[in-house]
């Protein structure tokens, strides 16, 4: 308790320092796939852009086979792998990170919660009745790579804590999307797919149970979990997160047992010098022991999800903006202008619900007295970061290929994710630049 309390703060934090160091890259390149599909999609070329996602791609053995376009593949394959990455990250900080307390998890529940009904509200203002009502889910995602992309654009101007606040606000909008995916956005449902995947489900839960800690049982049954869900009607990319629920959090070895077994091991390490190459046949054992206990002090969770996050982010999220994000902005004038009740639901979702939601449901929240601000964070900083949760991106996209089958719907939608991503990101990191500069100067 005593060394917690006095431990620097920036060894608090490195742990997130480090996933925001990583998120920076990801952001550009996230980025550089967009600007390529916008180009790519309003160039000379662009029957070759829209033709490659169309691609039919057949995988299956025998008279058991799956086809799809290409881009099917990517939304419902690919992003499933995303999916599971994104449940790993949710276990993780209900279990041990920023939401395993009531303290720590309160604040970035509540804003999340605005962030998500405040978006959906707006969005159904304007589509009530018409052809564009059910996407009424694409504003309510927030983009964590564009985001994190603008807070490291001001660096040292944004505290860290406000950082820590947005992560965890991304994890539970994050766990809103899977769900309103999940209840709102899935087919006919097949009831022998989802006995199946019941069942599936069951074996995971039942090998986590007994103990078993190796990731590829886990992996193998993955995919078949994958297919199961895929064949329920229920949308295949739930089948990562249902994945990730039943990943063990809990490794074979506890601290005092791991201690016992490594420091015997390094004690009985023979007093030969292996600066160039391990010869010794006692030491290779050993060392080999070594490795196999630190092996069972990792979780399964940790492992896959260090293995798949930079997968994910530098080359499935990309590779979804690259299929996803094209819009030619000539189709415009065949009758699908910016002036239409699903961009402008979109863009006022994004720009208007996503700052008023996060704001007043977290103004209410630290007022009642159910949460407290984060340390030395500002009232202003919150507003602007609220802005900045109104860049809805890739979980926007994905929803959006979920709610409409119409091309001038989706064609709609886009627009206004990428006019009210834009807007956003420019309204978010003015007001924290202003926000610093006017306290700065007031302080001088």
């Amino acid at each position: 308790m005593g060394k917690t309390k006095y431990q620097p703060r920036w060894q608090v934090f490195k742990p997130v320092s480090k996933f925001i160091e990583k998120g920076m890259a990801g952001s550009l390149l996230l980025l550089l796939a967009t600007v390529i599909a916008l180009t790519w999609a309003n160039s000379p070329y662009a029957d070759s852009y829209y033709g490659l996602w169309n691609t039919n791609i057949v995988i299956g053995i025998g008279d058991y086979q799956f086809a799809a376009a290409l881009g099917h593949w990517i939304n419902d394959g690919l992003m499933a792998i995303f999916f599971l990455v994104i449940g790993l990250e949710v276990k993780r900080e209900f279990l041990v990170g920023e939401l395993s307390t009531p303290q720590k998890a309160t604040l970035p529940i509540v804003a999340a919660l605005g962030g998500m009904i405040v978006p959906a509200l707006i969005y159904t203002i304007f589509n009530f009745s018409g052809t564009g009502a059910h996407g009424w889910g694409i504003p309510m995602a927030t983009d964590i790579a564009f985001a994190l992309g603008c807070v490291m654009a001001l660096g040292r101007l944004i505290p860290l804590s406000l950082k820590v606040f947005l992560l965890a606000l991304a994890v539970v909008d994050d766990l809103g999307a899977i769900l309103v995916i999940a209840f709102f956005y899935t087919d006919k449902i097949n009831l022998m797919g989802l006995a199946a995947s019941a069942i599936v489900l069951s074996v995971l839960w039942m090998l986590n149970k007994r103990g078993v800690r190796r990731t590829y049982p886990f992996v193998i049954l993955g995919i078949l979990l994958w297919v199961t869900v895929l064949l329920s009607g229920v949308h295949a990319t739930i089948a990562g997160v249902l994945l990730a629920l039943t990943i063990p959090a809990r490794a074979r070895y506890g601290k005092e047992l791991f201690k016992d077994k490594t420091s015997s091991l390094i004690t009985s390490i023979p007093d030969k010098d292996f600066d160039i190459m391990l010869v010794d046949e006692t030491e290779k054992r050993i060392i080999s022991q070594l490795k196999h206990a630190v092996d069972n002090i990792e979780t399964p969770l940790q492992k896959l999800e260090d293995a798949l996050q930079p997968f994910a982010s530098y080359f499935i999220i990309p590779v979804f903006a690259l299929a996803n994000a094209g819009v030619n902005f000539l189709e415009g004038g065949n009758g699908m202008g910016i002036l239409n009740p699903v961009t402008i639901g979109v863009v006022a979702g994004l720009v208007l619900g996503k700052q008023l939601g996060i704001s007043l449901f977290s103004w209410a929240a630290v007022k009642i007295g159910i949460a407290v601000l984060p340390e030395g964070v500002r009232w202003s900083q919150m507003w602007g970061m609220g802005c900045l949760a109104g860049i809805g991106f890739t979980m926007s996209l994905f929803i959006t290929n979920l709610a409409f089958n119409q091309p001038m719907l989706a064609y709609q939608a886009k627009i206004g994710i990428l006019s009210g991503s834009m807007l956003s990101a420019i309204i978010g990191t003015l007001i924290l630049f202003a926000d610093h500069a006017w306290h700065k100067n007031k302080q001088a």
